[in-house]
């Protein structure tokens, strides 16, 4: 519009050449206007863009430090869930070793406990043997004494027949003893026909077999069969025995009486104390 207007207003050449002047100068200020214009954009868009450098590098740091805070919270979780993890396998181990050690104990108590019984036993079994040993010494000492031994005899020969009752008996004694129960023989069939209030038996001594002697002193550890005394009596088809020696009877003492020896000697048993 400029230019239209200039061309109308001129007419001469020197007109046209100062206002062509002029022009340059007006199309220079508007240049220079441009210029500034175009600057001021141009720092407008720069500190737009600092802006937005500030405001991303300040999302970016804020992100930054949320994965920090996320990853550092999920790095002790994680660190817990394992410590609790090795605390539980911990405990599970200590437990399970406390247990080995409890069943270690109480075998080792329950073994040593069985050994104290079994000592304990063995003990009571050494006293009452023993004791046996010492009855059976005692026995010996029986036969020594000629009466009192004649009427130990009869009254075992009597006490024979009350058991077996049978009319016809066969007797066995030892070889030294043959004379005594030859003469006391016919007082014990006496005694027993009344006792029993039947006929007199007949009674036979066998003088093929004997009973076996005493033990000898000399040899304490021999293990050769020996009677202490006394006499066995058999119906005469040998079926019904009657073996009235005085081991025999200091055997059947023992095991008739064996629970009162144990409660005399060691105290009452373990199951009445309890």
């Amino acid at each position: 519009m400029k230019t239209k207007f200039w061309h109308q207003k001129v007419g001469s050449s020197s007109s046209r050449k100062s206002y062509k002047i002029e022009f340059e100068k007006e199309v220079c200020d508007c240049f220079c206007l441009c210029v500034r214009e175009r600057d001021m954009n141009d720092a407008d868009v720069s500190k737009q863009i600092q802006q937005m450098v500030r405001f991303i590098r300040q999302e970016a740091e804020e992100k930054a430090n949320e994965i920090s805070i996320s990853a550092e919270e999920e790095f002790n979780i994680e660190r817990l869930q394992l410590l609790e993890t090795a605390k539980r396998k911990l405990r599970q181990d200590y437990d399970r070793k406390l247990k080995q050690v409890d069943i270690r104990k109480r075998i080792d108590y329950s073994t040593q406990l069985n050994a104290s019984r079994i000592k304990y036993l063995q003990a009571q079994d050494d006293v009452v043997t023993s004791m046996k040993d010492s009855a059976a010494k005692d026995l010996l000492r029986v036969s020594n004494d000629k009466n009192a031994y004649k009427k130990l005899l009869k009254a075992l020969i009597v006490e024979s027949l009350l058991r077996l009752k049978e009319p016809s008996v066969l007797l066995r004694c030892r070889e030294m003893d043959k004379k005594v129960v030859e003469s006391i023989i016919e007082d014990a069939k006496k005694q027993y026909a009344d006792k029993a209030k039947v006929a007199s038996p007949k009674i036979t001594i066998d003088e093929k077999v004997f009973l076996p002697p005493p033990p000898n002193p000399k040899q304490p550890d021999s293990h050769d069969p020996h009677c202490s005394g006394g006499v066995v009596l058999a119906s005469q088809d040998g079926k019904i025995v009657c073996e009235n020696t005085l081991d025999a009877r200091l055997d059947v003492a023992f095991r008739q009486k064996l629970p009162q020896i144990r409660t005399r000697l060691v105290g009452a048993p373990e199951t009445s104390r309890a």
